[in-house]
């Protein structure tokens, strides 16, 4: 059993947890309220239920359709819209790192409107904001443009004053409550609708209840469990649950083979479907990325806080210049800001949504691909994900359970000579047959008569004659096929084949065959048994009551079978950090034996109702060590995943389904499939054009790629400033004059930032990319403090051979020291870049990518020319002596040395590096 320690112990509860507990609350009550209105007219006599929405089985007049069409309103549920382009520009610049470099930027326009800092501020924020927008923008547009209607309109009969009915298509959001919708195989669903007639209906309900297998309906199901079958409408009481009940059929399922007659008693938000979408709608909570970037911009707005009004007052108290200690003070502030985060970041994310949809996924919001790469715990349903999504004939076993080919033929014939539509299970049959089989058995029968499934009965059966072949004439005798369910069957059935003799078949026995057919129940497979009758006396018509006196000749056990590639999927997950719980509508022996095929360990399943009975604290504990999760509905899904989240676990949910929105929006990273329900769609941030666990294992490589990309620039360049502020309070305290000019300080940073454009191009060592990575502030802060003041020493180490080996120690020679200073300054900065992106040995055991290396190559000759070029004199540079470069190169290695050593020791100590 998978057992899941909390990430962070004093983390009580996910942030936003109030305003999300209230969504909690009302998506809950929403739906139990629609859930006991449908369950009141499940439970009331069909008539009755036409007469209390003043309906007839005819339907309504145009007139009254308009009326309530205008009363009721459109037949449509609330959703998601995507903000206006100018709204979601807008959001693209709300960040807090945004917000300081725009107060930056006014305070330097303030000082000086021509001041070039406040264009190179503006321009970062810009291209930040824009590239941001422009990737979400477009993704959004992708997103909309999956949204496939299976249709738009559908069979409703009314009537014209005093006319008979007619039949006419009319569009889904002009359906209203008294509406007599007709369905066939393939409709979708319009309303809400308690049927008033049914033939052979099964409706596919996975969207809501998770179930793979289609489910029967029928106007008039038993009263009670073991109830006598009746034809007349008496209504249910078997269950309060809407999407149990057998006389209902509501929005969002679909018809997949059948014929029926409903009447429409919800529409639009009243419908089960309109209950759970319209608590989904609204701001969404804040996920593992939002609450990361906000501490990170926290942490080193407060450096910035503390570290500049510090360097102001040294300069002013030392220099008595207080303008001038003003001018500096903002150059370190804006040295100290790592003003390109949000470009860089948005241009990690960014390159990561392109990448991710080379794989065939659709980024919605770009901050989902780093919460892929964090997340640790994926919940998802198992139907499509870890099965195929298709019914097969997985045995046909005799009545000892042992393979019986006589079984396959007998239930192949049923199924092959049915004139009806076929149903899944029948087509699973026919497809476990070859061709060259089912030409030798068109050859030996042909159909006599048939007597069609239905609700009560639950079974069908066929009628075959067998056809006269050479050696075998005159024999006129016909053969009765019946499949059905286990006990409707072996209660017609008088006899069994037992190794091809006929045995009575005594209560013993019958003991004997019904465990054998409810072990494999308790395997996850759903079981049909199989009979046959030989009709001594042949007629052309036969009826229910010539099922009797049957043969039971064994049994056909169906699934959804697992992908084969799903236990390879899941492996490799493990192997990335992942712990995979499997959340699903489905029945839990179903559950269990799919995710035992796929190599899970199931350990106790926990079922829905569970769930109810606990309170947060106690679900905490139950989801930390449960694996799977059976017959759940949408309110415990999402409270899954927030239990999980409140153990400090960030969590991804997969799911399609109407059932799975409300989890899918609470999860730090919802993930659907382009074939899902749109109100799934809409509330997932990632969207697979493939529903696959191996395509989302490509996306989660992707998100740590991104983040350890993020990370290292933040760590780099934050470390690499703070080491730079520090070198100038000790240069401010004793120095004469100003250790470097803000406008040097200004191109020194504008350089350095300009080279870590190249950063989201660069690779992850392995070893990185094996867990998952979260934002860590506090280790984050102590890098700073670790690392950081490595580089003050060689400044410091430069500021003394300046003073005392060039005699640059005078405020007449202060452009000789600043320049000698800024050499080094970018110089280090830009190769200790390749000593912080790696834990390992730069260059030898990790080598950069090639943007890497081009633009620190363009950086390092920058940072050469720049006191020798036209601008120097502008910039307030002076040529540097020959002399000064091997001090340089004594200093740089020296640097890259003592990094290295110390990199070793923070690792050691700490066990983290990035």
């Amino acid at each position: 059993m998978t057992m899941l320690t909390p990430r962070t112990p004093t983390k009580l509860a996910p942030p936003g947890k109030g305003r999300r507990e209230r969504k909690a609350a009302e998506l809950e009550s929403r739906t139990r309220l629609a859930g006991e209105r449908l369950a009141g007219f499940s439970a009331r006599p069909g008539a009755q239920v036409l007469q209390d929405l003043s309906a007839t089985r005819n339907g309504l007049t145009h007139a009254e359709a308009a009326l309530r069409l205008e009363r009721h309103g459109a037949n449509v549920v609330a959703h998601e819209r995507a903000p206006r382009w100018w709204v979601q520009l807008a959001k693209a610049f709300r960040n807090p790192f945004i917000a300081v470099l725009v107060f930056l930027a006014a305070v330097m326009w303030w000082q000086d409107p021509a001041d070039p800092g406040v264009v190179i501020l503006s321009v970062m924020v810009g291209i930040s904001g824009l590239l941001r927008f422009w990737q979400e923008f477009r993704s959004g547009r992708a997103a909309d443009a999956l949204k496939k209607l299976v249709t738009t309109t559908c069979a409703v009969q009314r009537r014209a004053g005093g006319a008979g009915p007619t039949t006419l298509e009319v569009p889904m959001d002009q359906v209203v409550p008294g509406d007599v919708v007709k369905l066939a195989a393939g409709d979708l669903i319009p309303a809400d609708l308690r049927l008033i007639t049914s033939k052979d209906l099964m409706v596919g309900q996975a969207a809501l209840s998770g179930e793979s297998l289609p489910v029967a309906k029928a106007d008039a199901p038993p009263r009670s469990a073991g109830g006598t079958p009746s034809s007349e409408d008496l209504g249910q009481f078997e269950t309060t649950d809407p999407v149990e009940a057998d006389n209902l059929c509501l929005m969002g399922t679909s018809v997949t083979s059948g014929t029926a007659t409903g009447v429409v008693v919800a529409t639009g938000a009243d419908t089960y479907f309109g209950s759970m979408a319209g608590s989904l709608v609204g701001e969404r909570p804040q996920t593992n990325f939002d609450n990361g970037v906000r501490k990170v911009s926290l942490l080193l707005i407060r450096f910035m806080l503390v570290m500049v009004p510090v360097v102001f007052a040294i300069n002013g108290l030392t220099k008595g210049d207080w303008d001038e200690a003003f001018l500096f003070g903002i150059a370190v502030a804006v040295g100290l800001t790592p003003e390109m985060l949000p470009m860089v970041v948005s241009a990690n994310l960014a390159r990561g949504a392109v990448a991710m949809s080379r794989h065939k996924v659709v980024v919605k919001r770009l901050n989902a691909i780093q919460n892929l790469g964090a997340m640790d715990v994926l919940c998802t349903d198992k139907t499509g994900t870890l099965t195929e999504d298709r019914i097969v004939l997985d045995r046909y076993l005799d009545v000892h359970g042992n393979e019986d080919d006589e079984v396959l033929e007998y239930g192949y014939l049923n199924s092959h000579f049915q004139t009806g539509l076929k149903n899944l299970m029948d087509q699973a049959v026919i497809n476990r047959v070859n061709e060259a089989e089912e030409v030798v058995v068109d050859a030996r029968f042909s159909m006599v008569d048939e007597i069609p499934f239905d609700f009560a009965r639950r079974r069908m059966s066929v009628v075959l004659g067998r056809n006269s072949i050479v050696g075998d004439l005159g024999r006129s005798e016909h053969v009765m096929i019946t499949k059905g369910a286990v006990e409707e069957v072996l209660d017609l059935c008088t006899h069994m084949t037992d190794r091809g003799r006929k045995v009575e078949l005594t209560d013993q026995l019958r003991r004997h065959v019904t465990r054998i057919a409810e072990d494999n129940n308790r395997q996850g497979l759903r079981v049909l048994a199989v009979a046959t009758r030989t009709m001594s006396a042949p007629r052309d018509t036969y009826s229910v009551a010539d099922e009797d006196g049957l043969t039971l000749v064994g049994f056909l056990a169906f699934l959804d079978p697992p992908k084969a590639d799903a236990a390879r999927a899941l492996q490799a997950l493990a192997d990335k950090g992942i712990a995979v719980k499997v959340v699903t509508g489905d029945n839990d022996l179903v559950a269990a034996r799919v995710c035992a095929d796929v190599g899970i360990d199931v350990g106790h399943v926990v079922l829905g109702a569970e769930i109810d009975a606990l309170d947060d604290t106690a679900l905490r504990a139950l989801a930390a060590r449960t694996t799977v999760f059976a017959k759940v509905n949408p309110v415990q899904k999402a409270r899954i995943v927030r239990a999980l989240q409140a153990d400090g676990h960030t969590v991804g949910f997969l799911g399609d389904g109407i059932n799975d929105a409300a989890a899918l929006r609470d999860a730090d990273v919802g993930i659907s499939v382009d074939t899902a329900v749109d109100i799934a769609k809409e509330s997932a941030e990632i969207i697979l054009l493939e529903k696959d666990l191996t395509v989302l294992e490509q996306g989660v490589i992707q998100g740590r790629t991104t983040f350890g990309n993020t990370i290292k620039y933040i760590k780099m360049t934050a470390s690499s400033n703070f080491g730079n502020v520090f070198s100038v309070l000790v240069a401010s305290a004793f120095i004469p004059f100003q250790p470097m000019l803000a406008i040097m300080l200004l191109v020194q940073n504008l350089v350095y930032d300009i080279a870590q454009l190249a950063t989201p191009w660069d690779r992850m060592d392995e070893e990185y990319l094996r867990r998952p990575r979260n934002w860590d502030s506090k280790g984050i802060g102590r890098f700073m403090v670790c690392i950081g003041p490595i580089s003050s020493i060689f400044d410091i180490a430069m500021f003394v051979i300046m003073w005392n080996v060039f005699g640059a120690n005078s405020e007449a020679e202060q452009a000789l020291f600043q320049s000698g200073w800024f050499m080094e300054g970018l110089l280090s900065q830009t190769l200790i870049v390749h000593m912080i992106r790696t834990r390992k040995i730069p260059f030898i055991q990790s080598r950069a990518s090639w943007p890497v290396m081009v633009m620190t190559v363009l950086a390092v000759l920058t940072g050469l020319y720049l006191p020798f070029s036209p601008l120097a004199g502008s910039l307030g540079f002076v040529p540097l002596p020959a002399g000064y470069f091997p001090w340089l190169i004594g200093v740089l290695l020296a640097y890259c040395t003592l990094t290295q050593l110390l990199k070793t020791l923070y690792i050691r100590r700490f066990g983290t590096w990035l």
